[in-house]
């Protein structure tokens, strides 16, 4: 089972939070965009662009945030956190 954590933060605090599970036998990488994909149909946001920092994280520690400079549109909290918390064996 793959699970991932998405949690949108303002004024260091957890506004919202989301848990996407995913059993398909698609590959980790489509995992993450397509749990990624449902967090933000799910908040009311648009994709993220991935910058060079937030990839280099994620490999690092499965985990990244995604502030403004992310985002096309201007967005209402600090970052929206994702953190896989459970991979697949």
């Amino acid at each position: 089972m793959f699970r991932l954590w998405a949690k949108e933060f303002k004024d260091n605090r957890m506004i919202k939070d989301m848990t996407v599970c995913d059993d398909s036998d698609e590959t980790r990488t489509h995992k993450v965009f397509n749990a990624l994909n449902s967090v933000c149909v799910s908040f009311d946001l648009g994709n993220p662009i991935w910058l060079e920092h937030n990839i280099r994280d994620f490999k690092r520690v499965s985990k990244c945030r995604f502030m403004n400079d992310n985002f096309i549109e201007e967005i209402d909290f600090d970052y929206l956190e994702i953190q896989v918390i459970e991979e697949d064996e």
